[in-house]
């Protein structure tokens, strides 16, 4: 079938995908993909349904509009058979039930949503071995010792496996793979990343109130996101980081403004650089929890050392939490 027609299909299909999300009726014939490519091919019957342009369009966006978060900056979802998302019988139904079990990237061709969309499936966390996976160190969490406290330190579901040839992938409009990778065994490939795309959400949230502020924001860099155990206890320094740091759980990410110098910027105009700038992404992110409340978590305020500048630690731990520099 020609690619045009292909897409055709793919479209008919998540209109009624959408369709049977919106009413509740699952009415869409199952396509089955084969495994993770950058173009899948497309097997299915030539007789799906067709829709007018009106409803096509209008469903398409509630689609788009549902994968791509509440910011509307998202450009991936993960899957996994122990995440009870909408993304996952949507990938399932696009894909096929098995797609969760091949790990990897799975593109939708550009021409179906408004922007390039890709479902990341993941690695199953049984694919941890005596604390590597492969050859990447990863260390052990808390759980796995018997020390588990509450339901926010399980164990995570599983792992996006970075490659030379996916790390630099736009996971968001303003974020990478890269950004998030732990900070060491830099020539060990493939990596093995643990994120939450909540967190990526709302620092996307977060860079838009600051500009709605009247910050310039050309660029937001993570100095650490995730942090696999190992590294949280004997990587790079050491000091003050918590024992269950939320860095492990890969939804928390230590951030600053970068315009260019490499280090914060005078986000609040006074001509100097200092912890009231990064007081700025905490006022930014207390309307972001205030708007979505669904999001709440941590804001952590830094001044600046020697060796980096003033920065803010945010996460979606899923209650509030405050401390820092007031």
């Amino acid at each position: 079938m020609p690619v045009s027609g292909r897409v055709g299909v793919i479209r008919a299909a998540l209109t009624l995908l959408c369709l049977g999300i919106v009413i509740g009726a699952a009415t869409a014939p199952a396509l089955a993909f084969g495994a993770p490519a950058t173009r899948p091919s497309v097997m299915t019957h030539d007789s799906v349904p067709s829709a007018t342009a009106s409803s096509r369009t209008s469903n398409l966006r509630l689609i788009d509009d549902s994968l791509r978060g509440r910011s509307g900056k998202l450009l991936m979802r993960l899957v996994t058979r122990a995440r009870a998302t909408l993304a996952l019988p949507l990938f399932a139904r696009l894909f096929g039930d098995s797609a969760v079990e091949r790990p990897g990237l799975y593109l939708l061709p550009d021409s179906i949503l408004a922007h390039p969309f890709t479902f990341i499936a993941l690695r199953p966390f049984t694919d941890k071995q005596k604390g590597r996976v492969g050859a990447y160190r990863i260390g052990f969490w808390p759980s796995e010792r018997g020390r588990l406290t509450t339901d926010a330190y399980e164990n995570p579901d599983g792992f996006i496996e970075v490659t030379t040839e996916n790390v630099n992938m736009q996971i968001s409009e303003h974020f990478r793979l890269a950004d998030f990778l732990t900070h060491d065994q830099r020539d060990v490939w493939p990596k093995f990343l643990v994120l939450n795309e909540d967190l990526v959400d709302k620092l996307e949230l977060v860079i838009a109130k600051l500009q709605e502020n009247g910050a310039k924001v050309q660029h937001m860099a993570v100095m650490s996101g995730f942090r696999t155990p190992w590294y949280n206890r004997h990587g790079g320094r050491v000091g003050g980081r918590a024992e269950l740091s939320r860095h492990m759980y890969g939804d928390a990410a230590d951030v600053y403004i970068d315009n260019g110098s490499g280090r914060m910027a005078d986000l609040n105009h006074d001509g100097r650089v200092d912890s009231r700038d990064a007081k700025m992404i905490l006022h930014a992110v207390e309307q972001v929890e205030k708007e979505h409340p669904e999001l709440a978590g941590g804001v952590g305020v830094y001044r600046g050392t020697r060796n980096h500048g003033p920065f803010a630690h945010v996460d979606v731990r899923g209650w509030r939490a405050r401390w820092g520099r007031s």
